[in-house]
């Protein structure tokens, strides 16, 4: 895949009132087959706020690394991250002491023997492109995904580069007045039922390369960790899995996310380090970056594990991947409703349903693949499992599962002892009985 070459402050032609940019790139078969050229007059007036924002979210590298996908990873200085400029955040204390994870109990420790050893079986689990020329960021950085013009102008506007859409429904109860599909998401997830307090959750996530019909539509799998009113404008929500976005990142590669909101996706919060707020703590993982290998059909099956908790010391909310790597935390005073608790946790998948050509969008969910049929063909999210106020984890009980249009795309749960609670979801989209 060819790269998008960005603009420099040194060439940038502040000077001439209209430019016209050409915006091309070029995707390999196997990852898209989007056109992503473009030609655009865009004045140098914009070019320039263009400029002067990412100039404040790409700090100052100690080093940069090309991945074999095109993107630059810069290894910047833990102090210098995006994070610290938020206004909450302006005395902040990276969180030094180690948060305490969550303990198992013992029927979860036996069944995470018996997933280890199907996992090999599997294919292993997946892990980031920009590490497979053996490069890593020096000690005391942290791995930020560089962000370009281009990058910004795939958005709508500069305010609404890296966020989502605001009044996405998130709440899926059947009672709920956000469960419509009016603003073209479409879902099929689990969500706990129960009224618990819940102080975190974590997942298996099988990752797959579904494809794009078109640029601003997108496909994910994630974790949402979930408080306040989901009919008002103060829902606090920390969000993390993979998604194949064009539009936010150029490319059809599934890569790591992460997201957050205190106020239902209206003015706070982003996508990975695209705002200040998140502290990355880790020096070999990159937010938003590419996950290699993926899931095959009836192949080899690649997985990340993903746990969201709340230090029961610190009270920051944390991130790990797999067993035990920590990646960084969002720091309690982001929040109103999640700086005591969360009341709802929701695993699962979201498409953006946009119907070109005033049809349903062929943007796959998952693997493409309805839940049906089942392993190496249909996506899984397997092991949904509960921290509760004892910084426990156990497996997740009284889960509901919701898809507003199964013609489309579906979910489909279950329970055994070595994947817990545990569900297929997906499908292909356009199709006779979805069109």
């Amino acid at each position: 895949m060819g790269r998008m070459k960005g603009f420099s402050s040194s060439i940038l032609p502040l000077l001439v009132p209209l430019i016209l940019i050409i915006f091309c790139e070029e995707s390999s078969a196997q990852y898209s087959t989007l056109n992503y050229t473009k030609y655009r007059k865009v004045s140098s007036l914009r070019l320039a706020r263009i400029q002067k924002h990412l100039e404040k979210i790409n700090k100052p590298p100690v080093l940069t690394i090309q991945s074999p996908d095109g993107d630059f990873i810069d290894c910047v200085h833990k102090r210098e991250q995006p994070a610290l400029d938020h206004p909450l955040l302006k005395n902040h204390k990276i969180q030094r002491v180690p948060p305490e994870m969550p303990k198992m109990i013992k029927t979860e420790a036996v069944r995470e023997r018996n997933s280890s050893e199907s996992e090999r079986l599997r294919g292993g689990i997946a892990w980031q492109m920009w590490h497979q020329k053996g490069q890593k960021c020096p000690k005391g950085t942290v791995p930020i995904r560089r962000s370009t013009v281009h990058d910004v102008l795939r958005a709508k506007s500069l305010y609404d580069f890296g966020k989502k859409q605001s009044k996405i429904p998130l709440s899926r109860r059947v009672d709920a007045p956000d469960v419509q599909t009016g603003n073209g998401h479409e879902h099929a997830i689990a969500y706990t039922t129960s009224s618990q307090e819940v102080y975190g959750a974590k997942a298996t996530i099988n990752v797959w390369n579904p494809s794009i019909e078109v640029v601003n539509e997108f496909s994910l799998s994630q974790i949402w960790v979930l408080s306040g009113s989901f009919d008002g404008s103060d829902l606090n929500s920390i969000e993390a899995g993979w998604q194949v976005s064009p539009e936010l990142y150029g490319d059809s590669r599934p890569r790591l996310f992460t997201y957050w909101t205190s106020d239902a996706y209206q003015a706070t919060g982003c996508y990975n380090l695209l705002c200040s707020g998140f502290v990355q703590t880790n020096s070999r993982i990159a937010i938003g970056a590419a996950i290699n290998p993926v899931s095959l059909l009836n192949g080899n099956q690649y997985d990340i594990t993903i746990l969201i908790w709340k230090d029961p010391k610190l009270g920051n909310w944390w991130m790990g991947l797999g067993d035990n790597t920590l990646v960084g935390y969002w720091p309690t005073g982001l929040f109103t409703h999640l700086a005591d608790q969360a009341t709802m946790v929701e695993w699962g998948g979201e498409i953006v349903n946009s119907r070109p050509k005033n049809e349903h969008t062929s943007t796959q969910m998952g693997s493409g693949h309805f839940a049906e049929d089942g392993f190496g063909k249909a996506s899984y999210i397997r092991n949904l499992e509960i921290v509760d106020s004892d910084n426990s984890l156990s497996s997740a009980q009284d889960i509901s599962t919701l898809a507003e249009n199964t013609n489309c795309y579906n979910i489909k749960s279950s329970y055994n002892s070595e994947w817990g609670t545990h569900f297929y979801y997906g499908g292909p989209g356009k199709s006779p009985k979805c069109p």
